[in-house]
């Protein structure tokens, strides 16, 4: 076994480090979001994103974006409940476009614990662009499934493995 890596082992790698970077926007969009930093959440967006948030409603461009946000956290303690992101699915289409699925757990953490601690189920559908060498979330849908189905009508949207290097 050779300790060097042939061209398409350094190709992969190379695809690997940007899907390594698309997932810390992510789950820096999970903390940002639970930590109640809207000011730094809002800069993981591009400038032109557009987010779908169902009963939130459609906002278009990071100051919309950041004004939407504030306004639905207006009230919320930082870290007042959990916004978890898991199984993160990511298929590079080019070198600066990715898209992604990402399941949502939202969960509440009052202290009833009576209470149903489940706010949402749903599925994160991201566009990614690499801006100036940066990721930035270029549109982010939101599909609702727990407790009410809101889904658009593309949902599922096609997920088909790329063989973009």
């Amino acid at each position: 076994m050779s300790d060097t890596f042939t061209a398409d082992e350094v190709k992969e790698l190379r695809k690997l480090l940007e899907i390594e970077k698309i997932r810390k926007v992510k789950q820096m969009y999970s903390h940002l979001m639970d930590g109640r930093d809207i000011p730094a959440l809002a800069q993981i967006v591009a400038e032109d994103c557009v987010c779908v948030f169902g009963p939130y409603g459609t906002w278009t461009g990071r100051d919309q974006i950041h004004k939407g946000w504030a306004e639905v956290f207006k009230n919320a303690v930082p870290y007042g409940g959990f916004h978890a992101t898991t199984n993160m699915w990511i298929e590079m289409t080019s070198p600066t476009y990715a898209i992604s699925r990402t399941y949502l757990h939202d969960i509440s953490n009052e202290p009833d614990p009576r209470a149903n601690p489940v706010v949402w189920y749903g599925i994160y559908d991201e566009d990614y662009e690499k801006v100036g060498g940066e990721w930035k979330i270029k549109k982010c849908t939101l599909q609702f499934l727990w407790p009410k189905r809101m889904v658009s009508d593309d949902f599922p949207r096609k997920m088909t493995p790329t063989s973009f290097g």
